[in-house]
C-alpha cells in the first residue's frame, strides 16, 4: 500500500516558477465550465490549493473562494465574471480560466473558450447533464475545444455516476472514455478506481493535511473495473493503430501506451475522458490535474491560427512560435480601480512586450502597451513580455475592444472574432439626480465596453435610457454595481421583454429622396426586394444591380440607410431581424446624387417594405427545466400550461421529477417565487434563451396598442 501526503509549495517557490519561461509542450490553456452549482469554482479552488497557488482553501458558500472576487459573487455564491490564474502541476504550467455557470453570463464562457486550447466540463453526479451543461458543451464544440468531463459531488445522496455517463452519450452525443469508476457512493464514497493503473485510490482527511493511498482493487469491484478497463482500451484504440493491434491480439498494453492513445483520441478525435470525485471533500482533484496534463492539448497541438489580410481578405496562417509575426486576440475588458482599463489577450504567435506599440487591425490604429500583467483572479503580477501560446492582460490599450486583433503593424492580420447573443430583456433606468446624469452615461458605457451582451440605448420617443441584457439577474447585478461600485444612485423600471419584428411575405418597393432648393439638389432612387429570411439571419443586404445603374460608391450608403431603419420597426419600435434585402434597381443623377440622398432613399424604401410586407412581432422563447418532488408534478405542469409552455418531457432524476419544455420569456417573470410557492420551497428551475417565435395575434395587438 502506497500512501502519499499532499503539501503545498512555499510562496517563494511559487513566485519563482511564475517568472520562469515554460515550453509550449508543458503549457496548458484550459477553462473550467459547468452548469450553475455543479461545483466548478469549488473544483478550481482545490486545484489552486493542491498546486500551491493558495495556502488556504476558500469556500463558495462562505464567500471566500479565490476566483469569486467580486462582492456580488461572494454574497450570492455564484460566479459572475470569468477569472484567470496560472498554477503549476508536475512539470506543466496551467493557465486556467474559471467561467460562470449561470446562463445570464454565458458570454463570459463564450469569449473564454475562444482563446483556450482545452476545457474541463464539471457535471453534478445528482443533476447529470443539465441545461447549461449542454450550452457550454455546444460552445466548446463550436471552437473545437478538446474536453475532459469531471463528475463531481459523488458524495451526495442520489448521485449516479453511470447514469451521468449515459446522459453524456445521449444528450451531448459525446464519445466518452471513462478512465476511472467510483469507489463507493454517497456517504460511503472514498475515492476512485484508476482503470489505467488498475488500483484503488483512497482519500483521507487528517489533522496534518490531506492524503491519499493506493491499494489493490477490492474483489467486489474487480469485475466492474475489468469491464470498464476493457471498454476504455477498446475506445482509445480507435485513435491509435498500435493499441488497436494489441487489443485485437489480446495483448496487455503498457500504461504509457494507453495514456498516449487516450491523449490522441482527446486532442485529435474529440473523445472525452471521464473522471469523478467530490471536490468539496477533496476527493479526486489530484487525478483530475494529472488528466489535464496527460490528455488536454498544449498550444502546439492546436492547428495554426487562421486570419485574414485586412486589405485583400486573403487567408493567412500563423504558427504558434515566438519567431512568427505577432498576432494576439483581445477577449475581455475589465475595469480596475487602480490601473484603469485591463485588456485580456491571448498571444497566438510572436511576442508582446511592455512599453512597445502594437497595431489594432480592426480599428487600424497603433496602441501603446503600458505594462503587461499576469492575473490571479483580481490580483496582478507584472511581467516584461508574453510569448506565443500564453494569456495575460495589458494596461494602456485605450481603444481596443473585445474581439479586436493585436498584431505587427507591417504584417497585419485580422483574426476571427466572437459570437455574442442578443439581449432578451430590457428595463428603463435614470439617475436619482440630474447632476448624476453624465456620470451614469459614462459608467454605463464603461460596463458596456466590459460586457458585450449588455447594451445601452436611448428611446427616441420617450427620451428614456434603456439597458438590456441576458436576464433578470444580469441586469440586477449591473444595477447593484452602479450603486455600490460606482456610487451612482438610480431608479429603474420593470423588466421588459426584448421583442423583435420581422416580415411575413416578399415585397418589391421603391425609395426616392429628391430635393430641389436652388443650386445643387439631392437625388437618390433605389428599388429593393425585401423577403423573409430564416431565423437567426438578422438583416442581410445583397447588391444585385448590374451595369452600374447606381454608382458603386453609393452602395454602402444604401446599406447604411437600410440598417439604420432596421433598428426600429413600424409596429412597436422593436429591432427588425431575419429579413433579406436585395438591391435590384434604382437610378442616379450625375450632379445631384450624394451619399446622404441614397442613405435616405434606402431608409425610406425599407420602412415602406415593413408596412407592406405584413410585419409581425417575435418573442424570445426559453428552454426551461424544473426539478420538483413527485407530489407537486400536476400543480407545476398546470401552472406551466397557463404560461403558454410547451412541455417536452417529464423524467425521473434522484427521487425527483424533471420537467423540460419551452416557455415564452414574457410568461416567466417572477417564476422563481411561483415554483417555490407551488412546491413549498422544494422546487428549482433553470432557463436559457432558445429561439424566437411569432407572438400570438391577441398579444401583438396589445403590444402595438401600447405604442399608439
Amino acid at each position: 500500500m502506497q500512501k502519499v501526503k499532499i503539501r503545498n509549495q512555499s510562496k517563494t517557490k511559487d513566485v519563482t516558477r511564475m517568472n520562469r519561461q515554460y515550453s509550449l509542450e508543458k503549457t496548458r490553456n484550459i477553462g473550467i465550465m459547468a452548469h450553475i452549482d455543479a461545483g466548478k469554482t469549488t473544483t478550481t479552488e482545490r486545484i489552486l490549493y493542491f498546486t500551491g497557488r493558495v495556502y488556504k482553501i476558500g469556500e463558495v458558500d462562505e464567500g471566500t473562494a479565490t476566483m469569486d472576487w467580486m462582492l456580488q459573487e461572494q454574497e450570492r455564491g455564484i460566479t459572475i465574471t470569468s477569472a484567470s490564474t496560472t498554477c503549476f502541476w508536475r512539470d506543466c504550467r496551467i493557465n486556467l480560466i474559471d467561467t460562470p455557470g449561470h446562463v445570464d453570463f454565458t458570454v463570459e464562457v463564450e469569449r473564454s473558450l475562444r482563446v483556450l486550447d482545452g476545457a474541463v466540463i464539471v457535471l453534478c453526479a445528482v443533476g447529470g447533464v443539465q441545461p447549461q451543461s449542454e450550452t457550454v458543451w455546444r460552445q466548446a464544440q463550436r471552437y473545437n475545444i478538446p474536453s475532459i468531463a469531471y463528475i463531481n459531488k459523488m458524495d451526495r445522496i442520489g448521485c449516479d455516476f453511470y447514469g451521468t455517463l449515459k446522459q453524456l452519450k445521449e444528450k451531448l452525443a459525446a464519445t466518452i472514455i471513462p478512465v476511472q469508476i467510483p469507489f463507493g457512493a454517497e456517504d460511503s464514497f472514498k475515492g476512485v478506481i484508476d482503470l489505467i493503473d488498475m488500483e484503488a485510490v483512497i482519500f483521507t482527511q487528517e489533522k496534518s493535511g490531506i492524503s491519499f493511498k493506493k491499494m489493490p482493487i477490492p474483489p467486489e469491484l474487480l469485475n466492474e473495473a475489468r469491464k470498464y478497463r476493457m471498454q476504455m482500451i477498446e475506445t482509445a484504440a480507435e485513435a491509435d493503430d498500435g493499441l488497436m493491434q494489441r487489443f485485437i491480439n489480446n495483448e496487455e498494453p503498457e500504461k504509457e501506451e494507453i495514456k498516449r492513445a487516450i491523449r490522441t483520441a482527446t486532442v485529435k478525435c474529440g473523445y472525452v475522458p471521464v473522471l469523478c470525485g467530490s471536490s468539496l471533500r477533496n476527493i479526486g482533484v489530484q487525478p483530475l490535474m494529472d488528466a489535464i496534463c496527460d490528455y488536454l492539448p498544449n498550444p502546439l497541438d492546436v492547428p495554426p491560427m487562421e486570419g485574414r489580410e485586412p486589405e485583400s481578405g486573403n487567408v493567412i496562417k500563423r504558427a504558434v512560435s515566438d519567431d512568427e509575426y505577432t498576432s494576439a486576440l483581445a477577449f475581455k475588458i475589465m475595469s480596475d480601480t487602480y490601473v484603469g482599463k485591463l485588456t485580456f489577450f491571448r498571444v497566438y504567435s510572436g511576442t508582446v512586450k511592455s512599453g512597445t506599440y502594437i497595431y489594432n487591425s480592426n480599428k487600424k490604429i497603433k496602441e501603446k502597451i503600458g505594462k503587461i500583467v499576469s492575473m490571479h483572479a483580481n490580483k496582478q503580477e507584472v511581467v516584461g513580455e508574453v510569448h506565443a501560446g500564453e494569456i495575460a492582460a495589458a494596461v494602456g490599450l485605450k481603444n481596443t475592444k473585445t474581439g479586436d486583433t493585436l498584431c505587427d503593424m507591417d504584417n497585419p492580420i485580422v483574426l476571427e472574432s466572437m459570437h455574442f447573443p442578443d439581449p432578451v430583456i430590457f428595463m428603463a433606468i435614470e439617475p436619482e439626480t440630474t447632476a448624476a446624469q453624465d456620470k451614469l452615461a459614462l459608467v454605463l458605457n464603461r460596463i458596456q465596453e466590459e460586457d458585450p451582451s449588455f447594451k445601452v440605448k436611448l428611446n427616441d420617443e420617450t427620451g428614456e435610457t434603456l439597458i438590456s441584457g441576458m436576464g433578470e439577474l444580469h441586469l440586477e447585478i449591473i444595477v447593484d454595481r452602479l450603486i455600490r461600485e460606482f456610487k451612482v444612485e438610480v431608479r429603474i423600471g420593470k423588466p421588459q421583454v426584448a421583442y423583435k419584428e420581422t416580415i411575413s411575405k416578399l415585397v418589391r418597393v421603391e425609395g426616392k429622396f429628391i430635393q430641389q432648393s436652388g443650386g445643387r439638389g439631392q437625388y437618390g432612387h433605389v428599388v429593393l426586394q425585401v423577403s423573409p429570411a430564416s431565423r437567426g439571419k438578422g438583416v442581410v443586404f445583397i447588391n444585385e444591380t448590374t451595369k452600374d445603374i447606381i454608382p458603386k460608391e453609393f452602395i454602402p450608403h444604401i446599406k447604411e440607410g437600410v440598417m439604420a431603419s432596421s433598428c426600429a420597426g413600424v409596429l412597436a419600435g422593436y429591432p427588425v431581424i431575419d429579413v433579406e434585402v436585395k438591391l435590384i434597381g434604382g437610378s442616379s443623377h450625375e450632379v445631384d446624387s450624394s451619399d446622404i440622398a441614397f442613405r435616405m432613399a434606402g431608409s425610406m424604401a425599407f420602412t415602406d417594405a415593413l408596412r407592406k410586407a405584413n410585419s409581425i412581432l417575435l418573442e424570445p422563447v426559453m428552454s426551461t427545466e424544473a426539478i420538483i418532488p413527485s407530489e407537486y408534478l400536476g400543480d407545476v405542469i398546470g401552472d406551466l400550461g397557463s404560461r403558454r409552455s410547451k412541455i417536452e418531457s417529464v423524467t425521473d432524476r434522484a427521487n425527483a421529477k424533471v420537467v423540460r419544455g419551452f416557455c415564452p420569456l414574457a410568461e416567466m417573470f417572477g417564476y422563481a417565487t411561483a415554483i417555490r410557492s407551488l412546491t413549498q420551497g422544494r422546487g428549482t428551475y433553470t432557463m436559457e434563451p432558445s429561439y424566437y417565435t411569432e407572438v400570438p395575434k391577441q398579444i401583438q395587438e396589445v403590444l402595438v396598442g401600447k405604442r399608439y
